[in-house]
């Protein structure tokens, strides 16, 4: 009886860590993700629209038919993004997500509090060497550290009827994601006389 019982929890235990690597491991050895899918039918560091959501032939799995999407593939390495989504009527959502698809960061217009979402994209190391200016205050401006160089940032609009639609469609067509111009160099710091 002590052998089966030992057996059933081995085995148990055996499965469970099985079942735990291979769920770990998936994301990473798997040839087919979101990055990849989205590859060849967007733009690097550019705000492109997705088709509207059909069970036969969708970019990406679960996507809701009431939500317009558009998707900026990025990459960090030229320089910080500066990314302008305008606020639908119904509700606007803005996710983002690492190249290994985990979500780190989301944002909405009622959180944004403004009629546009406006912020900055950039790395940590990219975020150390802004300059420190007084007159812009962290409320003037929304930084993003993003934890690697390349990922996606999932733009969502919502239509409340499918009548609204098109609205929700233009409103992620007005919105832009870009490379900003050349960031200014630090500013060194007075030294003292010796």
């Amino acid at each position: 009886m002590i052998r089966l019982l030992f057996t059933v929890v081995v085995g148990v235990l055996l499965g469970g860590v099985v079942h735990l690597v291979s769920v770990l491991a998936l994301p990473r050895i798997s040839t087919q993700d979101a990055y990849s899918r989205l590859t060849p039918m967007t733009k690097l560091n550019a705000v492109t629209p997705l088709p509207l959501a059909d069970p036969g032939n969708s970019p990406m799995p679960f996507m809701d038919p009431a939500f317009a999407m558009a998707i900026c593939r990025y990459d960090l390495s030229d320089g910080p993004l500066k990314l302008t989504v305008p606020v639908s009527q119904a509700y606007t959502s803005v996710s983002f997500y690492t190249r290994n698809e985990i979500a780190y960061y989301a944002i909405n217009d009622r959180s944004a509090g403004k009629r546009v979402i406006e912020l900055d994209l950039m790395t940590e190391n990219q975020h150390e060497d802004l300059p420190e200016d007084e007159e812009i205050t962290a409320a003037d401006r929304l930084i993003i550290d993003s934890p690697s160089t390349t990922g996606l940032i999932v733009l969502k609009a919502l239509a409340a009827e499918p009548g609204l639609m098109p609205q929700a469609q233009a409103s992620l067509a007005a919105a832009s994601c870009g490379v900003q111009g050349e960031a200014p160099a630090k500013a060194e710091k007075p030294r003292g006389k010796r």
